[in-house]
């Protein structure tokens, strides 16, 4: 088993981050909006969940306006493989004739939050990661290891889509694709 790990955005889950902790493989895998989040624009949307203040003390986020937005509960979803997540629910109190309602949200009542604090405080140790010296030269060094494969199996190979299916089936055909590419490397 490899110590590291380099993965793209696909595979920021929590399952896969709470995976890693727990095999104590440091990973340098993105989350969906990691490169959206680099941008200004993203970072200064005060309506955005993600640049809430969330006070840990209190445990409750407070919205652009500065209204505290109180937990109302908790709820668990359940992925198709049976991994279980927990959200905390949080709602503004008084979102009516707020100046920033439009800009804020649309819903019909104030304003309700979902927030995984365990992928949240996965994402930031994530964030950290990518961001340092040692993230930034995985992450340069990324595609040019994994994308070029992809690039000659599909244009090279022609290869566009599985002919077999069902996981074992793909599996196989995946399998077969590497070894044909491997020995096309090694023949050259």
């Amino acid at each position: 088993m490899p110590d590291v790990v380099v993965a793209d955005a696909g595979y920021g889950s929590e399952e896969n981050y709470e995976y890693l902790e727990k095999e104590q493989i440091e990973g340098f895998v993105k989350f969906n909006y990691f490169h959206l989040e680099q941008q200004d624009k993203f970072r200064e949307d005060p309506s955005r969940q993600e640049n809430l203040y969330y006070n840990a003390i209190e445990d409750c986020f407070y919205c652009p306006m500065g209204q505290k937005m109180t937990n109302i509960g908790i709820s668990t979803d359940t992925s198709d493989n049976g991994y279980q997540q927990t959200y905390t629910k949080y709602q503004a109190q008084h979102c009516q004739g707020c100046p920033m309602r439009g800009a804020c949200h649309d819903q019909k009542s104030s304003r309700i939050i979902k927030v995984n604090h365990k992928l949240r405080k996965y994402k930031e140790q994530a964030r950290q990661r990518l961001l340092s010296e040692l993230g930034i030269t995985h992450r340069k060094k990324r595609p040019a290891d994994v994308e070029v494969v992809f690039a000659a199996i599909k244009h090279n190979n022609n290869f566009r889509r599985f002919n077999l299916r069902g996981l074992p089936k793909v599996e196989v055909e995946t399998g077969l694709l590497a070894i044909a590419h491997n020995l096309a490397k090694m023949a050259n």
